[in-house]
């Protein structure tokens, strides 16, 4: 099967790969063509995952295409933006209808979760790698960036953190899948859900804001350093599900929490007065912390005494 058929017959042909909605035209011709409504500004971003460094290999393909979409997708939903689509460049070291089938119906299920759109892309053999880049929108103005917090900010999140890392010794074989606390920490990894209604809610509130990836602390110190304030992380407060604590325990658990990485949840900074309106609205969402003057991120614990981190999250280059 040659470069051209393979996209027809894996990807074109899918459901997320139709026009429609700010997508004037998909898939066919040299580029797409985006419309982009008149006061609002395209958001774009790109993510790379390579084979035995972003993800297990083998693994089930159909797990692969969801998590390769939300990821990309939660950057989306750390800007505020309304998901418009994206491209996939897929390398693979043979062609295997099996494996493309499952990933590309798992690309198509968190397409259509997501509300997003597959609009071109390439095809090419070598070791098993995906990029894939989104396009958003958002009101001019209104994106939800890194360096708006402002000291007496509440910090906030999204929710329960940690899952996803606590998963990691289930992915890679380490403890058995066999318990029900195991099966919704795998769910966490594999199909993590974009906060994108979160994201585009906290328009014109959130002070500062970013998607959790790299792990709360490391993520935290992006908004410090970009806001020049401090970030206060208070341990005691930082939320953890009930299945991560019985799979892993509370030490680890909160390990998990502060660094672990993967959560695609959000962490952002809002004024205090407008904590308790988006509670009341129903967003399920955790303070756990302050904005404070100076520079970094502090963790204190239940006493507010400074507790030290060695390890603060994910890194590309060293982790």
């Amino acid at each position: 099967m040659g470069e051209f058929e393979l996209i027809r017959h894996y990807f074109a042909a899918a459901a997320c790969a139709r026009a429609g909605g700010d997508v004037a035209l998909g898939i066919g011709d040299d580029c797409a063509l985006l419309t982009v409504p008149v006061g609002e500004q395209l958001t774009v971003s790109t993510d790379t995952l390579v084979a035995g460094v972003h993800f297990s290999d083998p693994c089930d393909p159909y797990l692969l295409g969801q998590r390769a979409l939300a990821v990309s997708t939660s950057d989306l939903a750390g800007m505020g933006a309304t998901p418009i689509g994206f491209t996939l460049a897929l390398t693979i070291p043979s062609v295997d209808p099996d494996w493309l089938s499952e990933f590309a119906r798992g690309l198509d299920t968190m397409a259509a979760g997501c509300d997003m759109r597959l609009i071109g892309g390439d095809t090419t053999r070598g070791p098993l790698s995906m990029t894939l880049t989104v396009f958003g929108r958002v009101p001019v103005g209104q994106a939800l960036l890194r360096s708006g917090a402002q000291p007496g900010d509440l910090l906030c999140v999204g929710g329960a953190l940690g899952d996803a890392a606590g998963a990691l010794p289930v992915v890679l074989g380490e403890r058995e899948a066999s318990s029900v606390e195991a099966a919704a920490l795998l769910r966490r990894y594999w199909s993590p859900q974009p906060q994108l209604a979160l994201g585009q809610a906290l328009r014109g509130k959130a002070t500062a804001a970013l998607d959790i990836s790299d792990g709360l602390l490391a993520d935290c110190s992006h908004i410090a350093n970009a806001s020049s304030v401090s970030l206060v992380v208070e341990q005691a407060r930082v939320p953890l599900s009930d299945s991560l604590l019985r799979f892993a325990g509370a030490q680890r658990a909160l390990q998990c929490g502060l660094a672990g990485g993967d959560d695609y949840v959000l962490a952002f900074t809002l004024p205090a007065d407008a904590f308790p309106i988006m509670q009341a609205e129903g967003w399920p969402i955790h303070a756990i912390g302050h904005v404070a003057a100076g520079e970094g991120v502090r963790l204190v614990d239940a006493e507010g005494h400074f507790v030290d981190v060695s390890h603060q999250g994910y890194n590309h280059f060293t982790s």
